[in-house]
Order: C-alpha cells, then sequence, then structure tokens
C-alpha cells in the first residue's frame, strides 16, 4: 500500500471532501482476506451487556445465536418478555448504574481492543450502545405485536421509548468521553428489502426524536453521526441528515443510492451499495463475472461522491460458498480500488 494516511484519516476525510487513497471497505470487524487495519472499530460499555445474566440484554431479553448464521445472536423466538404495550412499566427495568466507574470500565474496553490487534489510532472508533428503538420495542414483543403496538398504541410506545432513551442519553453522557471515539452511532434497523415496517411519518413521530436526542452527545463533541439501517429507508435519508448524519451503512441497493449520492454529495458517506443476490449465491456462479459484478457496481458509485465498498456475507465460517465472495470483493476492492479516485 502506497498511502501514508491512515485507515481512519482516509475515513474521516472523506466527509471534509478529502479524496481517499484507495477504496476502502467496511466489514464490521476485521476482514481475514485482507492484510489492511480494519476500517472502524465499535465501541461502547461493555459491563451493559452482562447485566441481565448470561445470554440475556441488559433489558432481559434472551438471545440465541447458530453456526448457520454465522453466531450473530437474535432475540430467542416466542420467548418475548412483553405481551401487553401498556403494562411495559411493570416489565422494562432500567438497571442500576450507580455504582459503576465509566473510566475504569472504557480503559478495560480499549485495552481488550489492543489484545486483539485494534489500534483506534489506525482505525476509526463508532460509539453505540444498543441495536435501536424500533429493534429494541421488537425484541421485547416479537414483530407481530410489536407492530400492533405501534398501530394501536402508539402513545405507549412513545413513553416506552422515552424510558430507554433517558437510561442511553445518562449512559453516553457518563462514559462517552473516556472512549474518545471518533463518532456516535445510531442503530436501528426500520426497514425490510421492499418497505420500511413503520410509515414515513410513524418514524418522524415515534423513532426520530429519540435518535435525535440521543445523538446529541456526538453533536456536542462536535463529532458525525453514523447511521446504520438495512433495507429500502431511502426515503428517511432526509431526517437522516437533519440531525448531523454523516455515514450511512449498510445503504443496500434496494434502495435509490445513485440519486442520494448526486443529492449530498460527499456530505453523505455511502458505506455500501452492493448486495450479492440471486445467481450470484449459485455454487456454479463463475469467480470472472461475480468480480466483474462487483467492478460495475465500484463504476456506478464512483462517479458522484466518495463511498466505501460493503457488503460482507454472514454465515458458517465454515461455508466456502460465503468465504470465496467474501474474498473475491476484497480482492477486488484491493486491486480495481486503488486508483478509482486518482
Amino acid at each position: 500500500m502506497a498511502a501514508t494516511r491512515t485507515m481512519k484519516e482516509n475515513f474521516l476525510g472523506m466527509i471534509k471532501g478529502e479524496a481517499p487513497d484507495f477504496l476502502l471497505q467496511y466489514t464490521y470487524g476485521g476482514n481475514p482476506h485482507s492484510k489492511r487495519p480494519a476500517l472502524n472499530i465499535g465501541l461502547g460499555p461493555s459491563v451493559l451487556r452482562g447485566m441481565k445474566g448470561e445470554g440475556r440484554d441488559m433489558w432481559g431479553v434472551p438471545y440465541v445465536s447458530n453456526r448457520e448464521a454465522g453466531f450473530a445472536s437474535l432475540p430467542e423466538p416466542g420467548n418475548f418478555i412483553l405481551d401487553d404495550i401498556t403494562k411495559w412499566r411493570d416489565v422494562i427495568k432500567a438497571p442500576d448504574i450507580s455504582g459503576i466507574d465509566w473510566e475504569k470500565v472504557a480503559k478495560m474496553d480499549l485495552d481488550n481492543l489492543a489484545k486483539h490487534g485494534m489500534n483506534p489510532n489506525e482505525s476509526a472508533t463508532t460509539y453505540s450502545l444498543h441495536t435501536g428503538y424500533f429493534q429494541q420495542l421488537m425484541a421485547f414483543m416479537g414483530f407481530v405485536e410489536g407492530l400492533c403496538a405501534i398501530q394501536e398504541e402508539p402513545e405507549e410506545v412513545a413513553a416506552l421509548f422515552d424510558y430507554l432513551c433517558s437510561f442511553y442519553e445518562e449512559v453516553a453522557k457518563k462514559s462517552y468521553k473516556y472512549y474518545n471515539a471518533d463518532m456516535y452511532l445510531i442503530t436501528d434497523d426500520v426497514a425490510a428489502w421492499g418497505a420500511p415496517f413503520v410509515s414515513p411519518t410513524q418514524y418522524r413521530e415515534l423513532i426520530k426524536p429519540f435518535q435525535i436526542r440521543e445523538s446529541q452527545i456526538g453533536r456536542d463533541a462536535d463529532q458525525p453521526i453514523a447511521m446504520h439501517c438495512c433495507g429500502k429507508c431511502d426515503m428517511l435519508v432526509d431526517d437522516w441528515v437533519e440531525f448531523g448524519v454523516k455515514y450511512w451503512d449498510p445503504p443496500q441497493s434496494c434502495n435509490d443510492l445513485v440519486s442520494i449520492q448526486k443529492k449530498y454529495g460527499n456530505n453523505l458517506i455511502l458505506c455500501g451499495g452492493f448486495d450479492v443476490l440471486g445467481e450470484q449465491l449459485s455454487p456454479n456462479y463463475p469467480e470472472e463475472q461475480f468480480k466483474q459484478d462487483v467492478r460495475d457496481n465500484i463504476d456506478l458509485l464512483k462517479e458522484n461522491a466518495f463511498f466505501v465498498f460493503n457488503h460482507w456475507l454472514f454465515g458458517d465460517p465454515d461455508n466456502e460458498l460465503f468465504n470465496s465472495r467474501n474474498r473475491w470483493m476484497t480482492e477486488v476492492v484491493e486491486s480495481y480500488g486503488l486508483d478509482i479516485w486518482k
């Protein structure tokens, strides 16, 4: 690599209009197919994750994982803790954080990064606390009851989100400064491939106000806000930009990404834009054709703004079909993507 800037400097420079030295790749952790340092590192108080016991989140929701899903954790099916949104005050109790030494916790978390070979001086760091207000409601109730609650009892949903947000604000105010993060990350997968799970009006009334409140921590530190949201959610991008979002991962190809790039240029960095779909997942799909698909995607997105390539297949770590696609994408990014902005 001929670059003299760190991955962190390349990444953070993009919103200042500075061309990265090469096409960057966003992989949600280390990339086993690359010798480059990680582009970004997730941070947040690890002490919160174990406050309600093994396999449960800080609110008491049981989580499970399996090999086929790449050991990603999801709320345990059929074992939800809330069945009536009007009774949430009896069930949802914030953990006691009064005795936590936040500076000590942050040091422990940062030391743990070093033990795993991650360097915050080399990689950009994003601070986040939870998976999102919408996602947390679904974790509490399941999708059927959770979506019914949004339709039938929006005032109670808003009251619950206010309670959650107040807790997250308290944690962030006490701990954020000790992590020296580069940006504040808001996470909430409010959309499926074809459309959001909620209407834009419901998003603006029930979810956006709490994202604004929470992200104020990052804005007060004069740092960019990042947004993680999967699915078809381009109709919400204006709302995000309004409260300071500068990076969005992973903008999937079901969105009108070219129009978004033309509208916002380098004021909103898209960390995504490619999806492995259909025949590309066939064991017989030719390697060279797959790599050409990746090059075509790069050519499409490089024209109107800077962007970060992002698509990572999660699954059984021993599944060669997934591993080969991840390896092929990395090879294209680190060869074809070397000179696209020079």
